[in-house]
Order: C-alpha cells, then sequence, then structure tokens
C-alpha cells in the first residue's frame, strides 16, 4: 500500500459513504468518490454484528491484501471505502472470492488502468 493512505476519521468516511458511488457485490460493498490528491485513500469497516474480533480482524486482513495485490491496477486520486454485508457468513467468506470481486467492481467503477 505504498500510495494508500488508510482513513481513520468518522468524518472521512461519512464524506465517502454518502457523497460516493455505491458498487454491490455478493458479500462486498465499495464506496468510491474521485479526489483531487496524487494518492488512494483506503477505509474498511465491518460491522460488530457481522462477528466476533478475531473474525472481523481476519476478514481485515484479507481485504488489505486483495486491495495491495489489485493496487497497481487502479488510478490514483480515489478514497475507497469498503464494506462487508451484514447478511454473508464472514466465517465462509474465502481470499479468492474477495479478490475476484474486488477485480470486478474496480472494473465496472472505472478506476483500473487500461492495460495496452
Amino acid at each position: 500500500m505504498k500510495n494508500t493512505t488508510m482513513l481513520k476519521k468518522n468524518y472521512e468516511f461519512k464524506t465517502v459513504l454518502t457523497r460516493g458511488k455505491c458498487f454491490r457485490e455478493k458479500e462486498i460493498e465499495i464506496f468510491i468518490i474521485k479526489t483531487n490528491k496524487k494518492r488512494n485513500f483506503l477505509g474498511i469497516a465491518i460491522s460488530t454484528k457481522n462477528g466476533k474480533a478475531f473474525q472481523r480482524n481476519k476478514l481485515k486482513r484479507i481485504i488489505r491484501e486483495c486491495y495491495r495485490r489489485l493496487e497497481g491496477s487502479i488510478t490514483e486520486g480515489n478514497s475507497i471505502v469498503i464494506l462487508v454485508n451484514k447478511k454473508s457468513d464472514i466465517k465462509n467468506i474465502k481470499f479468492s472470492n474477495v479478490l475476484e470481486q474486488m477485480d470486478k467492481i474496480f472494473k465496472i467503477a472505472n478506476i483500473s488502468k487500461k492495460e495496452e
């Protein structure tokens, strides 16, 4: 995550969640808003209703690693907030599924760099 700064403040999350565009897949939702900065901003939020703390932390690690793998193909100047659907069973979420869903959403959102 060399060109990415983590969102930490509540108002930063609220700005992206209210003004950003929502993209949904089976297990994750991603809100994206364009910024004028030279870097990306990433926030991850998982509700306490989804599971115990160790399960939520494991899922956050999975999401961060998926983002790290896709980071090189994402254009700069975006604020991204990733949410996990409350109805999804986080015990059974696999790394490959999350990676595939994030890649699909980034292509739909048109923030993936064009490969030549």
